[in-house]
């Protein structure tokens, strides 16, 4: 290939990346005057609905009881809608980047400091195994540490019981290398093969966006993700990066 061509082929992909990033930017505006739209008076809905719980949580006629099963049973399903839009603000805003050469294994530590109470809580026991002299990579921490949080999410819901999770960083092929490894329930072939199609989930509470948008996030990043999971053996999801250019 002549470096004349070379040098088409990249004005192209920036084109490409330039027309993406543009798309990406107004669907996250959309996304956001949707979300306004909905968010007001869904909260308006929350407050009425816990103040009538609280004039009905001292009744005792079972008309009163009825009444509060009721209404505690809508504060929840509003609850969920809550979230499904958060999570789903989330995805939509994925692609405007503000990266910078970041220590990756930092950023790990970072987030086990900040997931360790809640870890514990749940009988879950974090183990680090960070490869020294690992090289910068270029990633928008903000969003990393949402893919740290959303896998750890994942593992958290595979283990009721407790468990392992592992986290790993080395170099393979040139490439900086993240696994998130859990001793959970494992994931069926079906459930591998859908995982990451937005709005699937197995939970019945789940909004399904948790894994897609970490797989947005990563290819945004120019990286790739793969998973490797056994029904009651684990999962393994292993991020591959590339390092940062020097300049």
């Amino acid at each position: 290939m002549d470096s004349s061509q070379s040098q088409r082929e990249h004005q192209d992909l920036a084109r490409d990346h330039v027309r993406l990033q543009s798309q990406y930017a107004e669907i996250a505006l959309l996304a956001g005057g949707l979300a306004h739209e909905i968010r007001n008076p869904l909260s308006t809905i929350s407050l009425n609905l816990d103040l009538l719980r609280e004039d009905l949580i001292a009744g005792e006629s079972p008309r009163e009881r009825r009444m509060l099963q009721k209404v505690t049973t809508l504060r929840k399903q509003c609850g969920h809608l809550e979230r499904l839009l958060n999570d789903f603000l989330q995805f939509a805003r994925v692609g405007s980047l503000e990266q910078q050469p970041t220590d990756l294994n930092a950023l790990v530590s970072e987030f086990i400091d900040f997931y360790q109470p809640q870890a514990k809580e749940q009988g879950i026991e974090i183990s680090p195994h960070l490869a020294a002299n690992l090289p910068q990579v270029n990633i928008d921490c903000r969003l990393f540490l949402q893919v740290l949080t959303n896998l750890s999410r994942n593992a958290q819901q595979a283990m009721p019981r407790g468990g392992v999770l592992e986290l790993q960083t080395y170099c393979r092929d040139g490439r900086v290398m993240l696994d998130i490894i859990d001793t959970g329930e494992g994931m069926t072939p079906e459930t591998q093969t859908k995982m990451f199609d937005t709005f699937f989930s197995t939970k019945q509470d789940g909004s399904g966006l948790g894994l897609p948008t970490v797989r947005k996030i990563v290819e945004a990043h120019q990286g790739t993700i793969l998973c490797d999971s056994e029904p009651e053996r684990g999962t393994r999801f292993s991020i591959s990066l590339p390092p940062a250019t020097r300049t």
